[in-house]
């Protein structure tokens, strides 16, 4: 008899033991939230594609068109019409952090939030767009300059081979 009740415990903990599926923490979930509205917001902006005036061969830049709001008041002077966004995050303290890490090898970054939530790291601001895409073209050959496409994924944790032009609606 005892030998049945444990043979009968063994396999009621062994249903158990695998019928349980690991469940995403809340941090991913949330995060896969914000970038597919990321997604289907941007597939429904119209962008606009211009011709990078660099002297690299031609690369075409997309624009995309946003109402952005400066996060700081000491950054409302520099944001301008037309902007390069490094990178979109959705949580607060990484863009800060990312904003600080640009910050020490020289750039004025300036951080910008959209009305959906995701912060901007902009990296310059012009009121003239052809600027604009120049100097995303520039910081694209700087660092793909070092011959290592993959430096700046490993360097910041953003993947900058989507430098974008963003053109600031009122």
């Amino acid at each position: 008899m005892k030998r049945f009740h444990y043979a009968l415990i063994l396999a009621g903990l062994m249903v158990l033991g695998t019928s349980c599926k690991p469940k995403q923490s809340a941090y991913k979930q949330v995060y896969e939230a914000a970038k597919e509205r990321e997604m289907q917001q941007t597939a429904s902006q119209p962008t606009t594609v211009v011709k990078d005036a660099s002297p690299l061969p031609p690369v075409e830049v997309s624009v995309r068109k946003e109402k952005v709001e400066p996060v700081y008041a000491t950054d409302a002077a520099g944001l301008k019409r037309y902007s390069v966004v490094i990178a979109s995050l959705s949580v607060k303290l990484n863009a800060e952090s990312l904003k600080d890490r640009m910050t020490r090898e020289g750039h004025q970054v300036i951080l910008a939030q959209n009305e959906q939530g995701m912060y901007r790291v902009i990296v310059a601001s012009y009121d003239d767009k052809q600027e604009a895409v120049a100097k995303r073209g520039e910081i694209y050959s700087i660092y793909s300059a070092k011959g290592d496409t993959d430096y700046l994924r490993r360097t910041y944790g953003v993947p900058f081979n989507d430098l974008w032009i963003l053109e600031r609606q009122y």
